[in-house]
Parts: C-alpha cells; sequence; structure tokens
C-alpha cells in the first residue's frame, strides 16, 4: 500500500507531520487514465487538490481544469496562463461572472440573467438537476446544485450571439463504479446537445486502498453511447490525486481508557479531514519504529492531538503500536489538507514533501 519511496519519507519524520506526495506514481496514474479515455475531453476539477507541483504533473495529461471560485482561477491561470478553464460552483460572485473561461456551468435562471447582465460574451453549459435515481452513491448533488427542466425552460429564451448556449453539464454523485456512472452517461448522452459535461464522481474505496475505478471499461462505454460528432467531457478530482498523497505522522502516546486501546498521533483531522469528513477509518500503516508503551494485535482507535473526540483517523482497528512509531495514512492526495480546519488550537502546519523517486 505505501510506496517503497513514501516509506523511506516517513522513516526519516521528525517531528512535524508530513504530506508525502508520490509525483512519479501521480503521473503514471494520471498517463493510464488518459490513455483510457479516447475522444472524451478530461478535465481536473481543482477542488479535489490545488498542490502546484500535483498540478503541474497534471497538466500534459489533461485539456483544462476546473475551477469552482476566483480563488481556484486566479491559482491556476497563474501556473498555466492560456489553458482551458471551466468554470462552476453554485453560488458565483458579479466578479466570478466577469473571469475569462473556456466555458462558464450556469446554475440557476437567475445567474444567466446576471450574466446577461455584465454585457461580456461566454459560451455557457447549463448545470442539469435531473431527478435521476443513483444507486450506490458516498453523496448525491441534488438540492440546490443545478436545474430542473423548468429552469431549463426559462433559460433557454435567454441566449444571444453574445452569450452562448455550447451545452449541457451534470456532476450527479460521487462515489460510483463504472457500470453506474455510465447507466447514467447513457441518460444524458441521448439528447440532442452537441457538448456535454459528465462531471466526475468516479469512485476511489477507502476501504480497499489498492483498488483502482474501471477506466478501461468506462472510456470503452463512454465510446459507445456518445454520438458521433457529440464533444464529451469528464471532470474527476479525487480518482486522480487521492492514491497519490499520504499523511505520515507519529505516535506521541497509547493509553488505555474503560478498557480500549487509544495511540494518540502528532497533528490530527485538522490536517487531514478527509476521515471526518467521509465518516469513514483511514487506511494506514504502522512503520514500527518506537520502543516506548503500545498495543499488539488487538483494537486500537487512532486520535489527533484536537480537544474534541470527533477527531479520529480510525476506530478499533486491529494493529500493534507502539509511542514513537511512524504511522502513514493513505490516500490522502484528495480532500485531505485543503478542506481541513487548519487553524483550530493553533498547532503548526504539516511539512509538504513532493518526491520524484
Amino acid at each position: 500500500m505505501i510506496p517503497a519511496g513514501v516509506r523511506d519519507a516517513a522513516a526519516r519524520l521528525g517531528d512535524l507531520p508530513a504530506y508525502l506526495y508520490d509525483l512519479p506514481g501521480l503521473e503514471a496514474h494520471a498517463r493510464s487514465v488518459r490513455q483510457a479515455l479516447p475522444g472524451v475531453e478530461l478535465y481536473y476539477a481543482v477542488k479535489a487538490n490545488p498542490d502546484p507541483e500535483l498540478l503541474r504533473v497534471l497538466e500534459p495529461h489533461v485539456d483544462g481544469f476546473e475551477v469552482s471560485s476566483g480563488g481556484e482561477h486566479a491559482h491556476v491561470s497563474a501556473l498555466f496562463p492560456g489553458k482551458p478553464l471551466a468554470l462552476g460552483g453554485p453560488g458565483k460572485s458579479e466578479a466570478e461572472l466577469r473571469l475569462p473561461h473556456h466555458r462558464l456551468h450556469v446554475e440557476s435562471p437567475g445567474e444567466l440573467r446576471r450574466l446577461l447582465a455584465t454585457g461580456l460574451e461566454a459560451d455557457v453549459l447549463l448545470r442539469l438537476n435531473p431527478g435521476l435515481a443513483v444507486e450506490g452513491a458516498a453523496l448525491t448533488m441534488s438540492g440546490p446544485f443545478g436545474m430542473d427542466e423548468a429552469g431549463v425552460a426559462q433559460c433557454l429564451p435567454l441566449f444571444t450571439d453574445r452569450v452562448r448556449l455550447r451545452g449541457v453539464h451534470a456532476h450527479l454523485a460521487s462515489g460510483l463504479d463504472a457500470p453506474e456512472l455510465l447507466r447514467l452517461a447513457r441518460h444524458l448522452l441521448d439528447t440532442d446537445h452537441d457538448e456535454v459535461n459528465l462531471g466526475g464522481g468516479m469512485a476511489v474505496d477507502y476501504t480497499a486502498p489498492r483498488a483502482r475505478f474501471g477506466w478501461a471499461e468506462y472510456g470503452e462505454g463512454l465510446t459507445g453511447l456518445r454520438r458521433p460528432g457529440q464533444r464529451v467531457r469528464i471532470e474527476p478530482g479525487r480518482a486522480l490525486t487521492a492514491y497519490c498523497g499520504f499523511y505520515a505522522t507519529r505516535v506521541v502516546d497509547v493509553r488505555r481508557v474503560h478498557g480500549r486501546a487509544y495511540a494518540v498521533l502528532l497533528g490530527g483531522t485538522h490536517h487531514l479531514r478527509t476521515p471526518v469528513a467521509k465518516g469513514h477509518d483511514q487506511p494506514f500503516e504502522v512503520l514500527p519504529e518506537g520502543r516506548g508503551q503500545g498495543v499488539t494485535d488487538e483494537p486500537v482507535t487512532l486520535v489527533g492531538q484536537l480537544c474534541t473526540p470527533k477527531d479520529v483517523f480510525a476506530r478499533d482497528v486491529v494493529t500493534s503500536v507502539s509511542v514513537g512509531d511512524v504511522v502513514v495514512f493513505a490516500l490522502a492526495g484528495a480532500y485531505a489538507w485543503n478542506i481541513s480546519h487548519h487553524a483550530f488550537l493553533m498547532h503548526p502546519h504539516p511539512e509538504f514533501r513532493h518526491l520524484t523517486a
């Protein structure tokens, strides 16, 4: 689960926790995904992880980037001037509506009217909320995201020769496997739209860190579903970068409370919020370096330094761990540091190491 280069870097860990990014692993994964998607445009959803070094590795393999705020837009534009950007987000400000873009994902009739009022040119995809049944999703993007048929009907008469309708966008759910994503794609591609953005949502299985989404099956399926001349785009985020990221830290205490064993780690979910956000056990491996108090082959709950019982990485996982050991959490390359509450208790930030071999 832990590549040799990451393991070596973790073994040299000091007192600060660190994010270790496996750049060769990311490059190989991005290349394989690109090869599995002939004829499909590939954009990376920057919200998953905007780390500049990761973006530099991804850039040759993607057709563009999907950004969801003015901050993301400025960040990516500075790194890759001229690279196509798709601008999304459910509540765009006036300033964001004025940003240059390749495509702008419009969420509502009201947003389209505000865009028209700017007097600027724009190429628009209407974001759909079609109410399709989604099976097996970790998260469904329902509620205020996108438009139903009534909202789309209000938008259609508003387009002009300056604000042009190019097609539709629909990110319906997260955590889906290839067959379910293809089932949803069939509904969206079987239309008269010349351009369809299918969003992301490719499954990352935190219970099976070595598993990968079926990119070859998905690419082959899309080839069979799209009609001649139809422009198809996808926007994966987590499924591209999750696997390259590792959060390494050290055990500072092992204690038993009411018969349950706890390993207290430096850092916490203010660095790696993923397990709290998704409500799962973050996969990990213990590198036995310590010689202090510990437990052997029994259920242990791994927690951080925060003053809250919610600061939990993993609950009651059978393992052996001692004070001084290094713990390396896998699948920490997406929705990890960038969604964490860094300032809580004002602990030091982790180090960031970009491994090139």
